[in-house]
């Protein structure tokens, strides 16, 4: 691994033009978030990297707000309790899901509450077959954040996603694969291996064209069809531009692989 920085709970490390964003502790402290936040913001720019992996460590994914932490926050003052909201959560999910290259998260275990909320804000999610997966929020009197509203009930229908967060029960890899949630489950010994393979195939492939899906795909989520039919045009008309889309072109005539540049 080549440019490895690592801080007190987040480790960013670089292979190719693939970025691995790893949480170090299990659950959601004031210093985790900000450097997990500050973290995405660096991988997000520059044209060096083309995708980027979220993962955990040891059992956990991420488990969520850390609850101690939280405790402590609303015995000194309930008002300003959630401040970390806006300052932490909805700008990491926020660059997460609107990055301009594929992000994909490794589910290495236990992804519960905004842990879910993270890996649904990824574009792709592989997880190991014993990860374990649930909303959580319900058990402790609160309600969604980190986007789960929206992510948890694209990703599995609106039904689905009632009974996860009302009842907030936990899910096996399994179940999260067959709703939706996962793309795809490894056994836990090939998660890395396999994260780091899917991940290096995104790299290699049209990154602008990637970030152009991302976005049409974000946005044409309830849009009225004239809306969504003029940005692909729009984003067509730009794509058609770049070397990569010409470059795919006359390789599929000449019957060859493309290469791609990412531009």
């Amino acid at each position: 691994m080549a440019d490895e920085s690592t801080g007190d709970v987040v480790s960013v490390s670089r292979d190719g033009a693939v970025a691995t964003v790893t949480l170090l502790r299990p659950a959601l402290t004031t210093d985790l978030k900000t450097e997990l936040r500050d973290a995405l913001e660096r991988v997000s720019t520059g044209d060096e990297i083309r995708a980027v992996v979220l993962t955990g460590t040891g059992r956990a994914f991420c488990v969520g707000q850390d609850l101690a932490e939280h405790a402590d926050a609303l015995r000194a003052d309930p008002a300003t309790a959630f401040t970390t909201i806006d300052e932490h959560y909805n700008p990491i999910v926020t660059t997460l899901a609107t990055m301009p290259k594929p992000v994909v998260a490794a589910v290495n275990g236990t992804c519960v509450g905004a842990g879910l909320g993270l890996a649904l804000a990824c574009d792709l999610r592989i997880a190991a077959d014993t990860a374990k997966f649930g909303t959580a929020f319900t058990r402790l009197g609160l309600t969604c954040d980190s986007g789960l509203s929206a992510t948890l009930a694209r990703a599995v229908g609106a039904a689905r996603a009632s009974e996860l967060v009302l009842l907030g029960e936990t899910f096996t890899a399994a179940e999260a694969a067959e709703w939706g949630i996962a793309g795809r489950v490894v056994p836990a010994a090939g998660l890395a291996a396999a994260a780091a393979e899917l991940a290096a195939r995104l790299a290699a492939g049209p990154t602008l064209a990637y970030a152009a899906a991302k976005r049409a795909l974000a946005e044409s989520w309830g849009a009225p069809l004239p809306d969504v039919l003029r940005r692909e045009g729009e984003a067509q008309a730009r794509l058609g531009l770049t070397a990569d889309h010409r470059g795919a072109v006359e390789a599929f005539l000449a019957k060859s692989e493309p290469v791609f540049h990412g531009s």
